[in-house]
């Protein structure tokens, strides 16, 4: 008898996604992306709107996030994930559209579209992930690379005086009077993963409200453009990322 025959459904404690393909990552082992995908599938499935959705996937670490999800998925321009966002949605506006970005991708090249796009509200989720460093290109410095932060193009740390602070962009999100939810979650434990996962559902289901961009931060790690095991980019995280962006809600629809 085959493992799978003997399995009951009331003992099932783990089960691989439909919304996700078959097909194995490429981010690096202990990276936040892949996590991040499952939670978002996740909600896709639970909300039974696989054949609503509509990805927009970025130019940076997740660049071949359209191999990954069995929904419509769209690769943007280096930047350009809100805008395209922007117009998919109003020519499809029952559908669930999600866009996906890094901090290089959202907070650098992509920063006009990012703040215009909340500014007038469009009717999207916008998932940020937030790993302090350009992670597929060799380990630049990203707008939100914290002072001090060692990285390939700042080997001595980010020095303020030259090279600026770093930039919240979710807390810049939050002023705008387009958006309406503007949470920053994390995934590096069993607890804050959980937490994300609401807070990915709340912004997805926000657009049957249609009242403005629905914005969630992911602070995650970058083991490898860190230069740290996985373990020890989690606690690099913990220790020192959150002091520059702290978890929680910035703006929720009751204010």
């Amino acid at each position: 008898m085959r493992r799978e025959e003997i399995i009951k459904p009331e003992n099932l404690v783990y089960r691989r996604t439909p919304v996700l393909t078959d097909v194995t990552m490429h981010y690096c082992p202990g990276c936040g992306h892949g996590l991040i995908h499952r939670i978002i599938a996740e909600v896709i499935e639970e909300m039974d709107i696989q054949d609503k959705t509509i990805l927009i996937a970025p130019v940076g670490c997740a660049v071949l996030a359209y191999n990954y999800f069995d929904v419509d998925t769209i690769e943007a321009a280096h930047g350009r994930a809100p805008a395209l966002a922007t117009a998919i949605k109003r020519l499809y506006p029952d559908h669930f559209v999600i866009s996906y970005q890094g901090d290089g991708d959202l907070a650098a090249i992509g920063t006009a579209e990012t703040i215009h796009a909340c500014n007038r509200g469009e009717n999207i989720t916008m998932v940020f992930v937030n790993n302090g460093i350009y992670g597929m290109t060799g380990g630049q410095m990203a707008p939100t690379t914290l002072s001090g932060m060692k990285t390939a193009t700042c080997p001595y740390g980010r020095d303020t005086s030259i090279m600026g602070n770093p930039l919240n962009m979710t807390a810049l999100v939050a002023q705008l009077p387009g958006s309406y939810y503007v949470t920053r979650q994390a995934v590096y434990s069993p607890a804050l993963a959980r937490k994300c996962k609401r807070a990915i559902r709340q912004a997805v289901e926000n657009q049957k409200l249609k009242k403005g961009t629905s914005f969630v931060e992911v602070v995650s790690n970058c083991n490898s453009g860190w230069k740290m095991t996985p373990v020890k980019a989690n606690e690099w995280l913990a220790e020192h990322m959150l002091e520059s962006y702290p978890l929680g809600d910035l703006k929720t629809p009751q204010e």
